[in-house]
């Protein structure tokens, strides 16, 4: 049969540990919101149409091409998968290219509900949908919300982590931390750095010199492979996040980065500050008969942790914790959903965790065996290629230097970690108590043509 492969230049990759210096100097540069990774596996900004008028360009003619019914805005749209895997095999058997409804699942920008019907033995993936358009960046964005659109590959990514007759439960995630040799080498530098650190030129002296004591930060992934859309995803979110926190990147919501909230004399000279975002796994509901499933809230937080580096660049954990730390993790959950809605890859890596959950609860409720569905051609990689993408692995430290005294801080790390089963346990299920979930579920209507697998 056919290979189908995705296309290499799907979205904005990226990942990077990001260090922050506290002394005179110029303000911060907005970032760009585009980025790649080479075949060398390091990270690097990619800027692309400043002024807008390729995105315009892309909506016109993406509002031209697509046909009218997968277009048209729902509340509801219905995906079932074995019927789309059935028509992806008859793609393959015929030569054909996958097409864009199956490469974006007709539209879906959310997962809500997850439904299985044994009568037919149908699994239904159920949510808001609309027409989509590539931004600049190659992002799939609704073309009347601008929020991301769920992606085939992705999706693909998922439930091969929770495949069929599969026995670990995989955690999925990301991080991006600086080497101990890195770490041991700043120690170094900073001892070695005189007191009058009052003129720019100081600051850029500085600046160069943790750069170059640091080095390359690693980026290591795991639960899914490195290869895949999936992965550089949550590596680029991770990465971005840490900008804000540091003020080299100022979000498209008002977000104070953690380096304006700190009292600087209030930090350790040997401080690590660290983030990463985790899921909230209070987020399922399901019926009695855990025939319906949907995801409730907005499912990300951020979470803040202190270390200390110890000598020979030893991170230990901290007993002191950073209120400013905290408040920035605090203030970034409360403000997730609008920053999603303005700033994509927000957006994307929502979607990915409301996928792995979804691909968690198939399998924990024995979906692929009921249906009898062992996803023989979404699971092989020789038939539907997702792992074709350069992998992260290094990025270059980056500085920013703030007026704010004499003060130095060290590197910031973190990553994103997924433990997408943890929301199916009893004590974080929620009951359909008002029986809308149950409403829903019975609604659906299943009656398809012949080779039809989305609806409304």
């Amino acid at each position: 049969m056919r290979r189908i492969s995705f296309r290499q230049a799907l979205g904005g990759l990226l990942a990077l540990g990001v260090l922050s210096v506290l002394a005179p100097a110029a303000h911060a540069q907005n970032i760009s919101a585009g980025v790649h990774v080479d075949a060398d596996g390091v990270l690097k900004s990619n800027v692309v149409d400043a002024t807008g008028q390729l995105l315009q360009q892309r909506k016109a003619a993406a509002t031209a091409s697509l046909n009218a019914e997968v277009r048209q805005a729902t509340e509801m749209r219905k995906v079932s998968l074995n019927r789309l895997e059935k028509a992806i095999e008859e793609s393959i058997a015929a030569g054909r290219p996958l097409n864009d409804e199956m490469l974006h699942l007709a539209g879906l920008t959310r997962v809500q509900y997850v439904f299985y019907y044994p009568d037919t033995q149908d699994i239904v993936l159920a949510g808001p949908a609309e027409g989509w358009f590539d931004d600049p960046h190659g992002r799939p964005l609704g073309l009347e919300s601008g929020k991301p659109v769920l992606e085939l590959q992705d999706l693909v990514t998922a439930l091969r982590a929770f495949a069929p007759g599969k026995k670990d439960r995989p955690v999925i995630g990301c991080s991006i931390d600086p080497t101990a040799q890195g770490l041991a080498n700043m120690q170094k530098f900073l001892a070695s750095v005189g007191r009058n650190l009052s003129s720019p030129s100081a600051t850029q002296y500085i600046v160069k010199g943790l750069q170059s004591s640091l080095g390359l930060q690693e980026i290591t992934i795991h639960g899914v492979p490195g290869e895949t859309h999936f992965a550089n995803v949550l590596v680029e979110a991770d990465y971005r996040m840490k900008l804000i926190g540091i003020g080299l990147e100022r979000p498209a919501v008002k977000i104070p980065a953690y380096t304006d909230l700190v009292n600087p004399s209030t930090v350790a000279a040997n401080a690590m500050q660290r983030w990463y975002f985790t899921p909230d796994y209070e987020c399922v509901k399901v019926t009695e008969d855990r025939l319906a499933m949907e995801l409730v809230g907005d499912g990300v937080k951020l979470i803040s942790e202190d270390e200390l580096v110890a000598a020979g660049g030893v991170r230990v954990a901290s007993n002191v914790k950073n209120s400013a730390a905290k408040k920035f993790a605090d203030t970034f959950t409360a403000k997730y959903p609008e920053l999603a809605a303005a700033s994509p890859v927000y957006g994307q890596m929502r979607n990915l965790i409301d996928l792995a959950i979804t691909a968690a609860y198939i399998q924990q409720q024995d979906l692929y065996g009921k249906a009898g569905w062992k996803m023989k051609t979404l699971g092989d990689e020789r038939l539907v290629e997702v792992e074709n993408h350069n992998t992260p692995a290094k990025v270059q430290s980056a500085v920013n230097a703030i007026m704010r005294g004499n003060i130095l801080m060290t590197p910031i790390g973190g990553g994103v970690e997924l433990r997408p089963t943890d929301a199916l346990k009893s004590q974080n299920l929620k009951s359909d108590t008002d029986g809308k979930l149950s409403d829903a579920y019975q609604k659906l209507d299943l009656k398809l043509t012949p080779g039809q697998w989305w609806w409304d």
